[in-house]
């Protein structure tokens, strides 16, 4: 009796999971073809519900009484899309041409001014977007110079905006080739006010682009854009490029060289590594001198010999006399 239960057993558990994989097929084979379209398919089983056929909506009603037993929705969710992440560019590269030929390219995911204690000004938009781009009339391209204009006229309470990167390319013998450095950048404001900040510790090889995540006059920044002079305007005004990359030589296409970027071998992160290391290392040679200095005690320790004292006669006498 036993033997005829356990194969009909069986064969009933083989034949339920054949009906729930055979059900949940059909189910993922339904939500991979609406999925992309989930919006159109409720659209198509809307109509078809009141056409003569009705084979949609016969095809949707049993799909139903499929999912009911399992609580399962009948239209999956969209598949999501990838969306573009905060730290993503929005826009193209910033391309100038002088003398019908691309001689710059320059962006930046944002660009960012404040005149002392007034109400930061985000730049971005007006520089790269498309609708409407910004002027870059008086920019300059040559063999060892270069200069990007960008002309925003009146932004605010600001009259004749504008903003100028100057750069130079310079042959280097101890280096065996060419390195470009932004000099200065220069922002014009109020038509005849002008704020001037040294750059000269943003530099790359004339052969490709520089990159860095913040080429800023701010202090938390590392403060590469310093201000000429403590009496000139530049202390009175803060400039950020974030996400700065900009290619002034040898550009052959529209597209960026290789980068050359900011970041230094020594990050905090890599500081704090080194010296997580070093700690450690330091306290696994105290714990190997330990353990060697064990070792030393027990080797003395088994290799001492006893020392015989001869016990004298005087001593045996007393000892036999008290017995």
């Amino acid at each position: 009796m036993a033997s005829t239960r356990r194969p009909m057993s069986l064969a009933l558990f083989s034949f339920v999971f054949l009906q729930i994989s055979s059900s949940y097929e059909q189910l993922s084979a339904f939500v991979e073809g609406s999925s992309d379209d989930a919006p159109s398919q409720d659209i198509r089983f809307q109509q078809n519900e009141v056409d003569a056929d009705g084979s949609v909506f016969a095809a949707e009603v049993r799909l139903r009484r499929a999912l009911q037993p399992y609580a399962w929705p009948l239209h999956a969710p969209p598949r999501r899309k990838l969306l573009q992440s905060p730290g993503m560019l929005l826009y193209s590269p910033l391309s100038v041409s002088y003398n019908g030929k691309t001689c710059i390219l320059f962006r930046a995911r944002k660009l960012a001014i404040r005149y002392r204690n007034h109400s930061l000004v985000d730049l971005t938009e007006r520089t790269f977007s498309p609708d409407a781009p910004v002027d870059t009339k008086g920019s300059f391209c040559s063999k060892d110079k270069a200069i990007l204009n960008l002309r925003f006229g009146d932004v605010e309470d600001l009259r004749g905006l504008a903003i100028r990167l100057q750069m130079s390319n310079t042959f280097y013998e101890s280096a065996g080739q060419n390195w470009f450095t932004l000099d200065n950048v220069y922002i014009h404001y109020n038509w005849t006010h002008e704020a001037v900040f040294n750059a000269t510790d943003v530099y790359a090889p004339s052969t490709n682009s520089y990159h860095c995540q913040h080429v800023s006059s701010l202090q938390k920044y590392d403060t590469l854009l310093v201000p000429s002079a403590n009496t000139d305007h530049a202390a009175s005004w803060h400039i950020t490029f974030t996400d700065f990359q900009i290619q002034a030589f040898n550009v052959q296409s529209s597209k960026f060289a290789a980068a050359s970027d900011c970041a230094t071998f020594f990050t905090p992160a890599i500081l704090m590594g080194l010296i997580t290391s070093l700690i450690l290392l330091l306290v696994l040679a105290y714990a190997l001198h330990m353990v060697v200095h064990l070792k030393h005690i027990d080797r003395y320790e088994e290799h001492k010999t006893t020392v015989y004292f001869p016990r004298s006669t005087e001593a045996e006498s007393t000892e036999k006399n008290n017995l």
